[in-house]
């Protein structure tokens, strides 16, 4: 925990990860919120079967998803949600002839139920 989830359209073409995911894990592990910067674990995933609304072709999107252990208050969730669209909206390519959408979401997860060791 916690985790930070990047999906995005296959058509945004090649997503520069050596650029953005440093530069989000710095942004996101500057938190007061964040404890520990060997905790968060980041992963990008391009997709190739979406659909962005009605039609086939000329729409992309970036999703982020950022788990975290429940507790966090609505600033919080809003600073680190800010923090993250904040790198995105700079660092990410923008295709000629693509409508790109972005999104970013906070989402609280069980305490009770997630199992978590470092085992090296």
């Amino acid at each position: 925990m916690p985790h930070l989830v990047i999906e995005h359209s296959r058509n945004l073409g090649d997503f520069p990860f050596e650029r953005i995911v440093p530069a989000l894990n710095r942004s996101v592990t500057a938190s007061p919120e964040i404890l520990d910067e060997a905790d968060l674990k980041t992963r990008v995933l391009a997709l190739d079967d979406y659909r962005v609304g009605n039609q086939a072709e000329g729409r992309a999107f970036v999703h982020a998803q950022l788990r975290l252990m429940a507790g966090r208050s609505p600033e919080a969730k809003k600073d680190l949600a800010e923090r993250i669209a904040t790198v995105l909206r700079a660092e990410l390519p923008r295709p000629a002839g693509l409508m790109l959408q972005l999104s970013v979401e906070i989402v609280d997860m069980d305490r009770a139920s997630y199992v978590k060791e470092r085992l090296a």
